[in-house]
């Protein structure tokens, strides 16, 4: 860190990970094989990426940090593809090389919720993705229905994604250690939606409209999009809360909704 001038960033809500049988785990986790392409989001100082890079085809890394790409370019040289940029804002269909690719990161806490979901809307190019996240933010994502970790970023995750927890990170294993416990989970895309839904769109306004009210009752919750008798003929309690609805009771709710407005996707 010294000899490349490279102090952890706020702004980037940088922690590297340092923790080399924590580094062992993860790449034990994700199996990296000679025929994958792995996208690597914030490889930071390359803890992960010499792993990957040992047994991948391919290995393009997206780094925000000019600095850290300097180094991942003086570090790794051709065997990796750089794009030093915001992955935010990174279309991540130019990287597609007719063959789904699997993605990895050690992300950000500050850009994991919005990455997610804007990855959640280009399943169809993944094959699998492991992230390590904010131990808060798997348990949303492995949550299920009447806990309070429930709502709507697991029930869209799980829409589109098996999701399983890995194993627990703790704070030392970074520099700088991050006030927060850290986790590190594996969603791979159904290969056939369990719920499909006629317009996802739908059901994704559905699911944000009820928990910006999670406390009130689904009928006081979704009254300006359903009413008692829609929602009982898609076979919904209205009394329930949101938290309490499954994910395969939103996708009805968004069927029915698609059915009784005549809207098609």
């Amino acid at each position: 860190m010294n000899k490349h001038r490279l102090q952890p960033r706020k702004r980037f809500s940088q922690n590297f990970l340092v923790d080399r049988n924590v580094i062992d785990k993860i790449i034990q986790a994700i199996q990296p094989r000679i025929d994958n392409h792995i996208v690597e989001i914030g490889p930071g100082r390359g803890a992960i990426t010499g792993g990957l890079l040992a047994s991948a085809g391919r290995l393009d890394l997206i780094e925000i940090d000019r600095d850290l790409v300097k180094l991942l370019q003086g570090k790794f040289g051709t065997a990796v593809n750089i794009h030093s940029t915001d992955v935010l804002k990174f279309d991540i269909e130019s990287l597609w090389q007719n063959k789904p690719f699997r993605i990895v990161g050690n992300l950000p806490y500050n850009i994991s919720t919005p990455l997610l979901f804007k990855l959640m809307r280009r399943t169809e190019l993944i094959e699998d993705m492991h992230f390590m996240l904010q131990r808060e933010v798997v348990e949303r994502l492995v949550s299920v229905p009447s806990t309070p970790e429930y709502g709507r970023l697991g029930i869209m995750a799980q829409y589109h994604c098996r999701i399983e927890k890995c194993f627990d990170v703790p704070p030392g294993a970074f520099s700088p250690a991050p006030k927060v416990q850290s986790a590190v989970v594996r969603l791979v895309p159904h290969e056939d939606l369990p719920f499909p839904v006629a317009d996802e769109t739908i059901l994704r306004s559905i699911v944000t409209t009820a928990f910006s009210q999670r406390r009130k009752t689904l009928r006081n919750a979704l009254k300006s999009m359903l009413d008692e008798k829609t929602m009982e003929a898609a076979g919904v309690d209205s009394r329930l809360r949101p938290e309490n609805i499954s994910l395969e009771q939103f996708a009805g709710l968004a069927n029915i909704m698609v059915q009784t407005s005549g809207e098609h996707p």
